[in-house]
Formats: C-alpha cells, sequence, structure tokens
C-alpha cells in the first residue's frame, strides 16, 4: 500500500526573527496561510503533521528569557521591532484552532523559538532548552510530541531528540525537494518517494520528497501561463508514483507560502487530487507519527527495516 504525508513547518514570526530583512509578505501571509490550510484538510479530510514553534502557545511574555542559552541578541527582535507585534509572536489561537479540528492532525515540535540545531553555534545545551521548552509547553497544552521538524530542515542533535522521547523526525530531501525534474530534464524520471530509517538513536528519519513552493517568482508565472502549474504537476506525480509503487511521498510547505489567492489554488489542486486518488485506490494518507511506528515495528534486531505493512524494504 501506498501512502502520502504531508507536514506543514509552522511557524509566525519566528521563522524570520533572525533574518536581518525578513520577506514582508510571507511573515504577515503566516496566520492566513494557517487558517487556509486548516480549512483546505478539513474540506478534503486530509491529516497533515503539524510541527508547532513552542513560543507560539504562550499567552505572553517579556521578550528576554533569561534562562534561556540562545545567543546574544537571539531575542531582540521580539522586544524590540515586534513588540507591539503580538500577532506574530503568540498564537494559543490558532493552535486551539488546529486541535480543535475534526480531521485527525499529529501535533509535531518546531521547536521552542526556531533555533538551528545544525549550526555550529548550537551546542546540546542549547538543543536541549529548545526541547525542554517546546516539550514542556505541549505537555501544558495536554500534548505529546513525537515528532520533530528541524527549522530550515538543519539536521542535528538528535541524541537529544531522543532523550526527551521523540521519535521521528523529517530528514532532507534526496532529490532536491522534487524539483530536478522541473528545472533540468535529465532528472524528469528521478523516483520522488522516499524510504523512511531508522538511525543509530532510534529515531525514524522520515525524509521530504518535494518543498510544494519551491519554483516561485518569474519562472512560475511563465510556466502556468504556457503549461499549468509545475509544483501541482509534480506533486500528482509523486502521489502516483506512491501508488504504482506501494511507495512514500512526502511533501510539505510553510503555512506562510500561501501570500497570495493563487497559492491556495495550488494546495487546493493538489489536496483534491489526492483526496480523489485516495477514494479510487488503496493510497494511504499518513502523518510522520504513524509512518515512524510503522517502521519501528517492522526494524529488525540489527536497525534495519525489513518490511512496512508486508513489503519488503531495501536490497533483495
Amino acid at each position: 500500500m501506498g501512502s502520502v504525508v504531508l507536514s506543514l513547518d509552522a511557524e509566525l514570526g519566528w521563522g524570520f526573527h533572525d533574518l536581518e530583512s525578513p520577506p514582508p509578505s510571507r511573515v504577515e501571509a503566516g496566520r492566513r496561510g494557517w487558517s487556509t490550510m486548516l480549512e483546505l484538510c478539513e474540506e478534503y479530510d486530509i491529516p497533515a503533521t503539524w510541527a508547532v514553534v513552542g513560543h507560539l502557545m504562550l499567552e505572553s511574555c517579556d521578550g528576554r528569557h533569561e534562562e534561556h542559552p540562545a545567543p546574544d541578541g537571539w531575542f531582540d527582535r521580539e522586544r524590540g521591532e515586534w513588540t507591539d507585534r503580538e500577532d506574530l509572536r503568540f498564537a494559543p489561537d490558532l493552535v486551539d484552532a488546529l486541535l480543535a479540528s475534526p480531521v485527525d492532525h499529529e501535533f509535531a515540535s518546531h521547536s521552542f523559538s526556531h533555533v538551528l540545531f545544525g549550526d555550529a553555534a548550537t551546542d546540546h545545551a542549547l538543543a536541549r532548552a529548545e526541547l525542554e521548552r517546546a516539550t514542556a509547553i505541549a505537555d501544558e497544552w495536554g500534548q505529546s510530541v513525537d515528532s520533530f521538524i528541524y527549522p530550515r530542515n538543519d539536521v542535528g542533535h538528535r541524541d537529544v531528540l531522543a532523550e526527551y522521547g521523540l521519535t521521528a523526525y523529517r530528514g532532507k530531501s534526496p532529490t532536491e525537494d522534487g524539483l530536478r525534474g522541473i528545472v533540468d530534464t535529465r532528472f524528469r524520471d528521478q523516483s520522488l518517494l522516499v524510504e523512511p530509517a531508522v538511525d543509530e538513536f532510534g529515531l525514524v528519519n522520515v525524509p521530504a520528497s518535494m518543498f510544494l513552493f519551491g519554483f516561485e517568482g518569474p519562472a512560475r508565472t511563465v510556466a502556468e501561463s504556457i503549461w499549468t502549474d509545475p509544483m501541482v504537476a509534480q506533486a500528482r506525480r509523486g502521489i502516483d508514483e506512491a501508488v504504482r509503487s506501494d511507495g512514500i511521498f512526502h511533501m510539505w510547505l510553510h503555512p506562510n507560502n500561501l501570500t497570495h489567492e493563487r497559492d491556495d489554488r495550488r494546495m487546493r489542486a493538489i489536496l483534491s487530487y489526492l483526496e480523489h486518488t485516495r477514494s479510487k485506490t488503496d493510497l494511504a494518507v499518513e502523518t510522520m507519527g504513524q509512518v515512524a511506528r510503522r517502521v519501528a515495528a517492522a526494524t529488525d534486531a540489527n536497525g534495519q527495516v525489513v518490511a512496512v505493512d508486508g513489503h519488503p524494504t531495501g536490497d533483495d
């Protein structure tokens, strides 16, 4: 049985607070995109893994976080330029909407303040502080956390994830986010499917297949004017391949990628196609946590994934 995974990096202003010049359109689109994606997932009954920045679950703070071992200046924008922008710093209302959704979404972590775990400046103390705070806040909300999505896909400190009881993370795409078949025809037939694997810490890596907003700007406009939305075409190809090959297709985005109505149309086209395909085949739509549990259950004593739902994996 093939399956499709949809994961979202839910971060609002925290996805940009450390940048010298945050992109205004995306900063302002975070709340709109969050609500739109919840509505579309509900319309097509698509469960997704929502990785939420822990700070968004706070009602308020002084912006200092003096006990947090963050780098100097890490919270400067929060207590400076964005002091009066609580809509970018806090989102208990949006988290409430996510948890109240009739769709069986997975609540996952995107760290506490969007620290880059793979950065040389991020030591174990900082990684632990991010996980400690994020999981504690989730617990206060009555949410257990199994899956982690690294800020900016910067993988690091996997041992800390295991230490705090997480079981899965989203690894980097082996196909450059699925774009090679668009920008270079030599890779047109390259597979968009991924194979989850158990790492040395017992975590299940559920790699990304493609980023749904990786082909933007003038190139996208030209492509849409003479053909169709290339990312919709790629997503449909991945969904079809999952059906044919009984594999896993994992697509992801940020809610703040939905800056215009044409972005909404892209996601509607993808999710409607996914729902239609699921209704006509045995395709499943899974969360990262569900995939991780399947993979862990099918892993042998040597840590090798030998079968998933009865399908052998790896070398013959």
